[in-house]
């Protein structure tokens, strides 16, 4: 996957470091980005967890939005790397594919710890230096995830009138208004009961979207015809 990052950004070149040292920094940025907002994020501590001084830190990243950038990037790399596998390009199904997915990056956050803290900044990063950035990058992603990991599901399980990309949208939008109630009423999230959620989403979803022919009438799920 291309990268976001504007190669500007950077005065060496990170990605000619070995990938256990990338792996390390990257680790150590998610860590902080995830332990504390983009603001009270030190650099210089990500850099101590780095093993690392902090003027090598800025060699390879000229400031601390270059930095957090990246992370992003590297982290949705990783994303991908773990979930699209062999199982993920055989799903032909778009709420099967979704579920997969997010069973996946479930699963990614137990081996990557603050990888979830790290997230949920960002998605909701106000910041001046990085707001609009991303932002932006946000948006590319779920072009990203349509465009390209949608290439073998089949859309005509849809309704007529039924658009599968806005569908999308409103699964995103449900997401967004869960984690902002619990956030605005400082309850603690439970990652797994967010993926409970939005099982449930998928269902209530599935049997709105698709041809009654895709559903068993009970619940909106899929016929099983093998």
């Amino acid at each position: 996957m291309a990268r976001n990052a504007i190669e500007g950004d950077r005065h060496g070149d990170f990605d000619a470091l070995p990938v256990e040292r990338q792996e390390t920094i990257m680790r150590a940025s998610i860590e902080g980005f995830g332990r504390h907002d983009y603001k009270g994020a030190s650099t210089e501590e990500i850099a101590r967890r780095a093993g690392m001084s902090k003027g090598l830190l800025f060699f390879y990243f000229r400031n601390k939005s270059s930095l957090y950038v990246r992370t992003l990037d590297y982290l949705m790399e990783r994303a991908v790397d773990w979930v699209v596998d062999d199982e993920f390009r055989a799903i032909d199904d778009f709420f099967d594919l979704l579920e997969y997915a997010g069973a996946q990056k479930l699963a990614l956050m137990g081996r990557w710890p603050w990888v979830f803290e790290f997230s949920l900044r960002a998605f909701y990063a106000d910041h001046r230096d990085i707001r609009e950035t991303v932002a932006k990058w946000m948006t590319r992603q779920v072009d990203i995830l349509y465009d390209q990991f949608m290439a073998n599901v089949d859309f005509t399980r849809f309704r007529d009138g039924v658009d599968p990309r806005e569908v999308l949208d409103m699964l995103i939008m449900m997401g967004d208004g869960y984690l902002h109630q619990h956030l605005s009423s400082r309850e603690p999230i439970d990652v797994a009961a967010f993926q409970a959620a939005y099982h449930q989403w998928c269902a209530i979803m599935r049997h709105w979207a698709y041809k009654p022919e895709y559903l068993d009438g009970r619940g909106g799920d899929r016929k099983h015809t093998s």
